[in-house]
């Protein structure tokens, strides 16, 4: 069984391993989903795509943003590529987990794909979509609990006691020229 740190840094090791350019162990290219990988790097006209990791408690959140056109935009079915671009890339992260850390990692897609286009001129536009995966092997209780204990800590309790920052029922240090408030 991983521990925690050893399954967040596999994943975030096998995300660093899709840089652009990268080479499997034969000297290929590795293939990992992403649009740049299509067509002829010298003659075709480069998509600027990828793809980062965060994690939080037993959460991953896969955010990918890409170059698009606008008349892709508005064909049908592209919230439905976007969504195929992300479980590709959520393939690659296990298959490259499994060659790192020799063992596979469950990620299971939680709540919905979110999409979205914005663009900088008529001609510049760009997708971001972001989704949530649920990590196997992570714990229920490492989810960021909304109840967590808000009591202060004793070392703040005990500066609040002594006045804080309001000045009331603490003793003024001896450097402290100001005047007295009424």
């Amino acid at each position: 069984m991983a521990t925690v740190y050893e399954i967040v840094q596999g994943l975030s090791q096998a995300a660093a391993n899709a840089y652009d350019g990268a080479l499997d162990e034969n000297g290929e290219p590795l293939l990992v989903g992403l649009q740049r990988e299509e067509g002829d790097p010298i003659l075709d006209k480069r998509v600027m795509d990828g793809f980062n990791v965060r994690f939080s408690g037993n959460m991953m959140t896969l955010s990918y943003m890409s170059e698009v056109q606008l008349k892709e935009v508005y064909a049908s079915g592209f919230e439905t590529r976007v969504e195929e671009q992300i479980a590709e890339i959520a393939a690659f992260l296990k298959k490259e987990y499994r060659k790192i850390r020799g063992e596979s990692v469950a990620l299971t897609k939680e709540g919905e794909l979110d999409v979205r286009v914005e663009n900088s001129t008529r001609v510049r536009s760009w997708v971001t979509a972001v989704c949530n995966y649920r990590v196997g092997g992570l714990n229920e209780d490492m989810a960021v609990a909304a109840e967590a204990d808000t009591k202060p800590e004793d070392s703040f309790r005990k500066f609040i006691d002594q006045g804080g920052w309001t000045g009331d029922g603490g003793k003024r240090p001896q450097n402290d020229t100001r005047k007295k408030e009424s």
